[in-house]
């Protein structure tokens, strides 16, 4: 078989012509959906555990941790990926999409082996996020203290 010459436009052009077309407002809305049904989720919990006696500051964090510990339940029983396959990226609210990217790579890894399968690729797509956000909100903390702002 002899190999084609094509131009990146040329690639570009029979990419366009070769790919569906993605249904930019049906997904705009079920991320919408799915995300707020999310975040309506948690206002519920948090209001759930402030009506048995937690303060906000309390309830607010202990809905994380239940927030956090439904996502990974969903996505051990693989629900989540498929709340994610109908809800794109409203599935990313953070905290939700966060346990998940910790808990899928685990979870597909786990025949490896506690140490090289489970822990090691338990941060493969969560690492460079905590890195990053870890390292900017250092730079962001320097510029603040070094210029007077706090």
């Amino acid at each position: 078989m002899k190999p084609m010459n094509m131009t990146p436009e040329e690639y570009n052009e029979l990419t366009k012509q070769s790919s569906p077309r993605s249904p930019f407002i049906k997904d705009f809305l079920m991320a919408f959906a799915i995300g707020g049904l999310i975040c309506a989720l948690g206002q519920a919990i948090m209001m759930a555990y402030q009506s048995s006696g937690m303060t906000e500051e309390v309830s607010g964090s202990v809905t994380s941790v239940t927030l956090v510990l439904l996502s990974i339940i969903l996505t051990g029983f693989n629900i989540y990926p498929k709340i994610a396959k109908f809800g794109g990226a409203g599935t990313l609210v953070p905290i939700t999409g966060f346990a998940n990217a910790v808990a899928s790579p685990a979870l597909e890894f786990k025949s490896e082996g506690l140490v090289l399968g489970l822990a090691a690729k338990m941060f493969v797509i969560a690492g460079p996020v905590i890195v990053y956000g870890t390292s900017a909100s250092i730079v962001y903390g320097l510029i603040i203290y070094l210029f007077g702002l706090y």
